[in-house]
């Protein structure tokens, strides 16, 4: 099933920023999630491309990249950047902190 972000997104803007955003090729045989490259985009992007993303997406599905993004997808810095932006145009409660890894999951 296609997710939200694969349906509102164009396939050449997930593209472009793929190729100017990604250095590396994806580990397996998967493909990068549309998701995926916009956290990537949110943590590495210029204000221009900081205002295209906007304008392209909208503040609402960022919003929802964000909640749903996985550890280590958008930087602290960048996290903070993007919360004060979002809530503020969405009325929306985003969390203060990025996802963190957890190195002790195994701890009992």
């Amino acid at each position: 099933m296609e997710s939200r972000a694969e349906l509102l997104i164009p396939i050449d803007m997930l593209s472009d920023l793929e190729r100017r955003f990604f250095w590396w090729e994806p580990v397996g045989s998967e493909p990068r999630s549309p998701e995926r490259i916009i956290a990537q985009a949110m943590s590495f992007a210029g204000f221009e491309e900081i205002r295209t993303l906007e304008q392209e997406l909208g503040p609402d599905l960022l919003v929802d990249i964000m909640l749903n993004a996985q550890p280590g997808w958008i930087d602290a810095r960048s996290w903070e950047f993007w919360r004060g932006r979002l809530a503020r145009a969405t009325g929306r409660t985003i969390p203060l902190d990025a996802p963190a890894r957890s190195f002790d999951a195994g701890r009992v």
